[in-house]
């Protein structure tokens, strides 16, 4: 098959296409033959050995995608082979075919692309979970998501919206994405790329809640912004640290959380692939009704041929994507 081969930990750039072996079945899993890969910041990490976990050589980027079943495992009973899934697995949807377990392919409604069904894999699964498990999210309440133009920042705006958030308050940089973070279903757009970043975010986010200020703050940059965002946080609100897209790991400082009795927190979404199968697809099936709904809909910004993967991973890098880039494939 034709993949994106990475035979050494390199930069982004240095991976290839080229030909790798068919994926070997076990039991219990499934090979998908895959038309549609997402994109995601964690790509460029596998490909430079900065994940968490170092797959072994040669291999295949790529946390979702989606396509059909080609082939069954001995002891699998809920696919079947042709059906559309999106499939997460531990890496290599960059890939013609991959093989995973079951258990991390969802089925994929008729009506939806396979390029819509892989940008709602691993960042709005991650978005879901950051709101409603570890920032406890309740409707009516109010909802900061940093970058916002980004995969999870974007998913974080548009599920918090259509869960019942009273405001979602987008932060960005640039006021020309404003049009856009609206677009998606921001009700406030607060620039964060000014030298006063630090005021104008609790200032905007102070202004648009009559003082109140963000019960959740979905965080996936770090940095100042990170630093900043305590300071516009209600009373009892939850910071929710999903990544540092900046680079920078941010301090955060304790004597907001005891005065304001702000809590913080973070979110590894593998884990409950892992831990928590059965409520991974319940949230999956929550999140395709709201697709049919019309409540939820994932935007594509670029579409590219599997090939172009570096032209991807080079807008993500340089925070350069709004929304999903998403390669096809086949």
């Amino acid at each position: 098959m034709k993949a994106i081969v990475v035979r050494e930990f390199t930069d982004y750039h240095g991976a290839e296409l080229a030909e790798m072996a068919d994926p070997t079945l076990g039991q219990g899993e499934v090979v998908v033959d895959l038309e549609a890969s997402e994109t995601n910041f964690p790509d460029i990490l596998y490909i430079e050995g900065k994940y968490q976990k170092l797959p072994p050589f040669p291999f295949s980027p790529g946390l979702a995608g989606a396509g059909r079943v080609s082939a069954l495992g001995d002891g699998v009973d809920i696919l079947s082979v042709g059906q559309k899934v999106l499939v997460l697995p531990q890496y290599g949807t960059f890939a013609e075919k991959v093989v995973a377990p079951a258990s991390f392919c969802f089925p994929v409604p008729d009506a939806m692309s396979c390029e819509t069904a892989a940008s709602f894999g691993l960042v709005y699964q991650t978005a879901y979970f950051a709101l409603m498990d570890r920032g406890q999210f309740t409707p009516g309440e109010t909802v900061l998501v940093l970058g916002a133009t980004g995969g999870i920042g974007m998913a974080a705006v548009q599920l918090a919206k259509a869960l019942g958030a009273s405001r979602v308050i987008a932060a960005s940089r640039g006021a020309a994405n404003a049009e856009f973070l609206h677009g998606i279903g921001a009700d406030t757009v607060v620039d964060v790329s000014g030298e006063d970043m630090r005021d104008a975010l609790k200032d905007g986010v102070m202004a648009a809640t009559d003082g109140h200020g963000a019960d959740v703050v979905i965080d996936p940059v770090g940095g100042a912004v990170s630093a900043a965002s305590i300071r516009a946080m209600a009373w009892c609100g939850r910071l929710v640290v999903v990544g540092f897209a900046s680079g920078d790991i941010p301090k955060i400082g304790a004597n907001y959380l005891l005065v304001k009795n702000i809590s913080a927190s973070g979110i590894q979404w593998t884990d409950y692939r892992a831990r928590q199968p059965e409520r991974v697809h319940a949230a999956q099936a929550e999140m395709f009704d709201l697709w049919a709904q019309g409540k939820l809909s994932p935007r594509i910004t670029e579409v590219l041929p599997l090939a172009d993967y570096a032209v991807a991973l080079k807008a993500l890098n340089e925070g350069r994507a709004r929304g999903k880039i998403i390669l096809t494939i086949g």
